[in-house]
């Protein structure tokens, strides 16, 4: 099935939402063992879940931090992508700044949002002039009982797909 389609029934399906995280645990094999989850997704907004399990646990049993900033990468990046095309901009984290506000002692959840008029304003408009761009998603982090658990800004490179240069 063609992933933007994919996406496109997951919004609206709870049977299609497991199918797309099933196989992002499969095309993400760094991601598999954290266990993140889509738990909606909109045109505008994704929110995403990191279960309280040992594999997410540091040495206090606590959500291990590296789990809570990938959490942070994953939830920007894949509504980035969702919406800019995957075929049509390259994606690169340029860096991940993280503040650790809370000890995560439960299921930890991310949401993040962006809407038209921000993507023209600090992507498409900026692209048409520079060869690539750096965007800083912000993405706040809770646990079950709604305490702050990170603020983190992501920071990505965007460029159009048609100006990559890769070396051999």
């Amino acid at each position: 099935m063609n992933p933007g389609k994919l996406i496109e029934k997951a919004k609206h399906s709870s049977f299609y939402r497991w199918l797309l995280n099933v196989l992002l645990s499969r095309i993400i094999p760094f991601n598999r063992p954290h266990g993140f989850e889509i738990i909606s997704i909109t045109e505008n907004s994704i929110s995403t879940r990191l279960p309280y399990k040992k594999k997410n646990l540091n040495h206090v049993r606590g959500l291990h931090a590296c789990a809570l900033a990938t959490l942070s990468e994953f939830t920007t990046g894949f509504l980035l992508i969702s919406r800019l095309g995957m075929n049509t901009y390259r994606l690169i984290l340029q860096k991940l700044e993280m503040d650790y506000h809370y000890q995560g002692k439960t299921d930890a959840f991310a949401h993040f949002s962006i809407d038209e008029d921000w993507l023209n304003r600090e992507v498409i408009t900026p692209l048409k002039t520079s060869e690539s761009i750096v965007i800083i998603s912000e993405v706040k982090i809770y646990d079950q009982q709604k305490k702050l658990l990170t603020t983190a800004r992501v920071h990505w490179q965007l460029k159009d797909l048609k100006k990559v240069k890769t070396v051999a």
